[in-house]
């Protein structure tokens, strides 16, 4: 670890700390693709199956066509918990369930697997139902829970002690909260999210999983491989993350990336993995308005984190 800061308030009177929990939103899908590769490497899970043998009986009317693979790469056609009716306050309200009515199981042989948005296959649409579909099937094929399966595959191999996943029948455990336009950000069922983005963890051990992900310790080469490649026909879409070449200031040649973003209310996140060099660069920020850039583009904050860490000036110590 060569650089580490934090700075600001996690919620008022409370200061940032890399050891302290947040909610990973949208990264929780990294983890529930590893969870997914674990399963194709043990040769349990084919990857290019249609859920209807899968999972016997689950009501989708395209169930003998999606596979997991759709799912991972949002090729699915799924309806899309985003375009759900808005309540008075514009927010989805799949995302404000409660009860019985919120739970990710349900919901993965409910709202989303009724009124199809596209046939599988027919093009990419970044949906967190093929996640949440995809976290049910994981449960059902391993006969353990998600939050078991993060626990045992991820959390204790490494020694993580934060990583845990939001209930959607309970309060959410403490965590940074983020601001909305400098107001406090909606009231929001964290846990309807299930394997699309309700995942919680400190920084410093998402940095740890990063770094077992980049030394092989939980997937080997081949299976992650598979899951970092990225397809430039459907914007660069790995499996749970997007992989791509990027230019970097002071890098000669493209460096190859894997990035996930999050973002959930007022929390946003960026998790780069540079697989040549071993190098992650992880960057949270509870203000949605923060605009990181786009690294493709060339500019904004991100991109200058990126080549900062990966593109040290000569002579330098290689630390940003």
């Amino acid at each position: 670890l060569v650089f580490e800061r934090a700075v600001g308030e996690a919620r008022p009177g409370v200061p940032h700390s890399a050891d302290s929990p947040w909610r990973l939103a949208s990264v929780t899908k990294q983890l529930v693709a590893l969870v997914a590769m674990q399963e194709v490497a043990a040769g349990r899970l084919d990857l290019d199956m249609p859920m209807a043998t899968l999972w016997p009986g689950w009501p989708a009317p395209h169930a003998a066509t999606v596979t997991p693979r759709m799912l991972l790469r949002h090729e699915s056609g799924l309806a899309d918990p985003a375009e759900s009716r808005p309540d008075r306050d514009g927010i989805p309200e799949f995302y404000r369930r409660t009860g019985a009515a919120a739970a990710p199981t349900r919901a993965a042989a409910g709202y989303c697997a009724q009124a199809p948005r596209a046939l599988p296959g027919s093009g990419y649409h970044y949906d967190n139902c093929d996640f949440i579909v995809l976290g049910a099937l994981l449960e059902r094929l391993t006969g353990r829970s998600l939050a078991a399966l993060l626990e045992e595959r991820i959390a204790r191999p490494l020694g993580i002690t934060t990583l845990g996943l939001f209930r959607f029948d309970a309060p959410p455990a403490p965590h940074a909260t983020g601001t909305v336009g400098g107001k406090a950000e909606p009231a929001l069922n964290l846990g309807t999210y299930g394997g699309a983005g309700s995942a919680y963890i400190a920084p410093r051990d998402l940095w740890l999983f990063d770094r077992a992900l980049l030394r092989h310790r939980l997937l080997d080469r081949v299976a992650t491989a598979q899951m970092w490649t990225g397809d430039p026909a459907i914007g660069f879409a790995a499996f749970g993350a997007w992989a791509y070449a990027a230019r970097l200031a002071g890098c000669p040649d493209p460096v190859d990336l894997v990035e996930r973003r999050g973002m959930i209310g007022g929390v946003q996140i960026r998790n780069f993995l540079a697989p040549a060099s071993g190098t992650a660069v992880l960057l949270f920020v509870n203000r949605a308005e923060f605009d990181f850039g786009e690294v493709g583009a060339g500019t904004g904050f991100a991109y200058d984190m990126l080549a900062a860490a990966l593109c040290p000036a000569p002579g330098g110590n290689g630390t940003p």
